[in-house]
């Protein structure tokens, strides 16, 4: 019988980039139906936003624990599972009456969320030929990307055609078509050999780990801050409507899609390091591109379609080095803990960065948002760099203690 990594790769790549897909739009698509939402359950907009943080929050929280606790399991029955409460906690919504029937059916599909989508880079990881880890877990991304392009547009229609149900309803039966492919397509993953919870943890309290985690969540603040009110900044810069913002929307989808497949082919070739220097160097010049065309506005439009262009390939070129470098530091027997953790650290910078966005355009104007998140990006890629020099002096201390108890013998 063929080894794992040798049977062909398309479909079992496609499925799990559908999985993500698939999971990805179920957070962002309810933005879209959210005033339908407070209409239906009589409820303010402010309590209906409130679904979005909920998911995001448990996402956040419950990833790691869920990496810990399930790490031998299965691979292929947890992602089955995930995906059956996925699919059902969808599905019930047109049975929700209340506000809190709800929020309870979210609260599921998020905990399926929060133990699915890092199973699927762990797995995207473990099945990925020799040299080809980054292109891998550079596809199985695409799905993330493809779901702001296509997942978010598509959710709002339907609900605006058939009501905000059917949005979630949607959610569940493209689920359901992700668990067909996933069980037809992906062969099981041996998890690693059982251990004690001291063991599983020990690797993920590695300081060159945490610099990683803490130069991913910078990387998304400074992303998100810039993303998040990307139609104010548009519409003061360069007079863009709505019809305008979706064009350059579209455009930065395509683009995102291009930086990340691209990101994980330069990981294979280049390493993490140089990889992520290059995102956040491009991302920093997009942002100057930005606000240089902010000081000149009303500038035309054209002027800041490149920068948009520029800004989306970067900013979805950041995951791929941040999860292959995560990897790495973790080794093969805590790798998905490590995956899980890389999830909540992209949560947590978002939540920040979409409030760090919104006090700096009310408090300094639109003007500082290109400024503030090409900061970020210097201060992410500052700390990537220290996660390597701490490798570096880890790995000399070793040598050193080694060869001091060489001499003594």
């Amino acid at each position: 019988m063929p080894s794992l990594r040798r049977r062909p790769g398309g479909l079992r790549l496609a499925a799990l980039a559908l999985t993500a897909f698939t999971l990805q739009t179920d957070d962002f698509a309810i933005v879209g139906v959210l005033p339908s939402i407070a209409r239906g359950l009589s409820v303010g907009e402010a309590t209906a936003g409130q679904l979005v943080t909920v998911f995001s929050v448990i996402c956040a929280v419950v990833a790691p624990v869920a990496a810990v606790t399930t790490a031998s399991w299965p691979r292929r029955r947890l992602l089955g599972g995930g995906m059956v409460l996925f699919c059902a906690a969808n599905l019930a919504v047109p049975l929700a009456t209340s506000y809190p029937a709800l929020l309870a059916l979210r609260v599921l599909a998020a905990l399926a969320a929060a133990v699915v989508l890092p199973t699927v880079f762990a797995v995207t990881a473990a099945l990925a030929a020799p040299g080809r880890q980054g292109r891998d877990l550079a596809t199985v991304m695409a799905g993330l990307t493809g779901a702001v392009v296509a997942g978010v547009p598509a959710g709002t229609w339907i609900g605006a055609a058939f009501g905000w149900q059917a949005t979630f309803a949607a959610n569940g039966a493209l689920g359901i078509a992700a668990l067909v492919v996933l069980l037809a397509a992906v062969p099981d993953v041996t998890p690693p050999p059982a251990s004690g919870i001291t063991e599983r943890l020990r690797p993920l309290a590695r300081p060159a780990l945490a610099f990683v985690l803490l130069a991913a969540v910078v990387a998304v603040l400074g992303n998100l801050l810039f993303q998040t009110y990307l139609g104010p900044f548009l519409a003061d810069t360069a007079g863009v409507n709505p019809t305008g913002l979706g064009g350059l929307l579209l455009l930065a989808g395509a683009s995102g899609i291009a930086g990340a497949r691209f990101s994980g082919t330069l990981v294979d070739r280049i390493g993490p390091a140089r990889t992520f220097a290059l995102a956040a160097a491009t991302f920093t010049a997009a942002m100057a591109a930005l606000e240089l065309a902010w000081s000149l506005r009303p500038a035309h439009v054209a002027l800041v379609a490149l920068p948009i262009a520029l800004w989306s390939a970067a900013a979805w070129a950041v995951p791929p080095p941040v999860q292959a470098r995560a990897l790495k530091l973790a080794g093969q027997q805590a790798g998905p803990q490590a995956l899980a953790l890389v999830s909540s650290s992209v949560y947590l910078g978002a939540s920040l960065g979409a409030g760090t966005g919104g006090w700096l355009l009310g408090t300094f104007g639109p003007g500082t948002l290109p400024i503030a998140a090409a900061v970020c990006a210097v201060a992410a890629l500052a700390l990537f760099a220290l996660a390597g020099r701490t490798v570096s002096s880890t790995a000399k201390r070793d040598r050193t203690e080694t060869e001091g108890r060489r001499t003594v013998v």
